[in-house]
C-alpha cells in the first residue's frame, strides 16, 4: 500500500464515540475524515468533513464512502465484517474483515487465542443440547456468555448449577455461547497495541481497569499498576495475538489476573478502546494517532507515556439526581489541577451511556488518584 499523507480522506465506519477521537486525531494531522453512520447526530460525523448517512450494509452507503475515502477503518467491533470485505474491495480496509469477524464470536476468539499459545479461562461452546448436557461440572459457577453482539455485560449471566445454566440458556433464546469459569481474579488489565502493515508492532503500557456492572468505570497507568512480570506477559501475549491475526490497526486485549499471579486472556477489542483514551493526555502518541498511523501507513513509534494518569467513565447516570435530571458540576471537575474533560457530543444523556470520560494526569501516582477521587465526589462517581 502506497502511504498515504496528509492531505488524503480517512474514513471510519461508525460514527461514535471512538470514531470522533479518531477523526480529532486524524484532522490534527492534516487529514479529511468521512464517516459512516445512519444518525444525524452520531458524534463523529458531527465532527467530519464528510457523513455518509446509511446503514452499515447499506450498498449505495458503501459505494460513497468508498469514493470519497482513500483508506477506511472501523470503530466498534459490531460493524457487520461482510460490510469491511465490500469496502476492501475497492480501498484498504483496517483492521480486515476477517479479524473483525474473530472478535464478533467469542467461540472463534477463544480458539484463536489458544491457537496462538495465549491461556485464557477453562470455557466450552453451547450450540445446542448435546453440548449443554456434555458441560463439565468443573466449569462451574461460570458465566454464560452469548457468542456474539455482547458487550459491555450485556448477554452474560452468572450460572452456579446445571439447572441455572440451563435456564440462562433459554433467557438467551438458545443462542450460541460460551461458558467461562469463574476465577478468583486479583485484578484486570489491558493492553492496547499497534501493527502496520509491515508487521511493526508498538504498545501502550499495561492498563489496570475496574469494571462496575460489566462497564469499565476506572482505568490507572502508572509504574507499578500491574505487576512487572504480568504486565510483560500481557504486552507479549497481545502482541502474539495481533499476530496471529496477521492484524493490522489497533487491537485492545483484556486480561484478568488471577489470585495465583497468573494472568488469563479475556477478550479482544478491533479498535482504540475506554482503557486507551488515558494516552490523548497522557502519552506523546495517542492510540487514536496509532490507529490513523497504521490506517494511513505511516512509522509507528513506541509510544512513551510522559507519568502516571487515571481515567473516569462518565456515564449518563451522572446527569440524574433523584430522577430529575442536571448538569454534572463541570467547573467544580475543571477547577482540579490536571483534569482533562471530553464530552462527546451525545444529544440526551441515560444511564449507562458513555457520555464522555474525565483523564487526570500529574507528578505522581498518589496525587493523580487523590485528585481523582475528589472529582469522583464532585460529580457523583463511587469512589474507588
Amino acid at each position: 500500500m502506497t502511504v498515504l499523507l496528509p492531505g488524503a480522506t480517512l474514513g471510519v465506519m461508525g460514527g461514535g464515540q471512538l470514531g470522533r477521537m479518531f477523526v480529532h486525531a486524524a484532522q490534527r494531522m492534516g487529514y479529511f475524515t468521512a464517516v459512516l453512520d445512519p444518525d444525524a447526530a452520531s458524534p463523529a460525523g458531527r465532527v467530519s468533513h464528510h457523513h455518509v448517512r446509511a446503514d452499515y450494509l447499506d450498498a449505495d452507503g458503501l459505494a460513497r464512502l468508498a469514493a470519497v475515502s482513500d483508506a477506511i477503518t472501523t470503530e466498534f467491533e459490531n460493524v457487520p465484517a461482510d460490510a469491511l470485505a465490500r469496502l476492501a474491495a475497492q480501498k484498504p480496509v483496517a483492521p480486515a474483515a476477517a479479524a473483525v469477524a474473530v472478535a464478533q464470536d467469542r467461540a472463534a476468539e477463544k480458539a484463536h487465542f489458544t491457537r496462538c499459545g495465549v491461556p485464557c479461562a477453562p470455557h466450552a461452546v453451547i450450540t445446542n443440547e448435546k453440548e449443554l448436557a456434555a458441560v463439565g461440572a468443573d466449569l462451574l459457577p461460570g458465566i454464560l456468555k452469548t457468542a456474539r453482539l455482547g458487550y459491555d455485560g450485556k448477554g452474560q449471566v452468572r450460572v452456579a448449577t446445571r439447572a441455572e445454566l440451563r435456564a440462562a440458556w433459554e433467557s438467551l433464546k438458545r443462542a450460541d455461547c460460551v461458558l467461562e469459569k469463574m476465577l478468583p481474579l486479583a485484578f484486570e488489565c489491558s493492553v492496547v497495541v499497534a501493527r502496520g502493515r509491515d508487521g511493526a508492532m508498538v504498545h501502550l503500557p499495561a492498563q489496570r481497569n475496574l469494571h462496575r456492572d460489566g462497564i469499565l468505570a476506572v482505568t490507572e497507568v502508572h509504574e507499578g499498576c500491574v505487576p512487572a512480570a504480568q504486565a510483560q506477559s500481557a504486552i507479549a501475549s497481545a502482541k502474539a495475538i495481533a499476530q496471529g491475526l496477521d492484524y493490522v490497526g489497533v487491537l485492545c486485549v483484556e486480561f484478568f489476573g488471577l489470585a495465583d499471579g497468573s494472568l488469563v486472556v479475556n477478550e479482544m477489542a478491533p479498535r482504540p478502546h475506554n482503557s486507551g483514551h488515558w494516552s490523548i493526555e497522557g502519552a506523546d502518541v495517542s492510540q487514536f494517532e496509532l490507529q490513523v498511523r497504521t490506517l494511513a501507513g505511516l512509522p509507528l513509534v513506541q509510544p512513551r507515556a510522559f507519568g502516571p494518569a487515571l481515567m473516569l467513565n462518565l456515564l449518563g447516570d451522572l446527569w440524574f439526581v433523584d430522577g430529575q435530571e442536571r448538569a454534572p458540576d463541570w467547573a467544580g471537575v475543571l477547577a482540579l489541577p490536571g483534569a482533562h474533560l471530553h464530552l462527546y457530543g451525545k444529544t440526551s444523556a441515560r444511564p449507562g451511556r458513555k457520555m464522555g470520560h474525565l483523564t487526570v494526569t500529574g507528578p505522581d501516582a498518589a496525587a493523580v488518584r487523590a485528585t481523582a477521587l475528589a472529582a469522583a465526589q464532585r460529580l457523583g462517581v463511587a469512589p474507588f
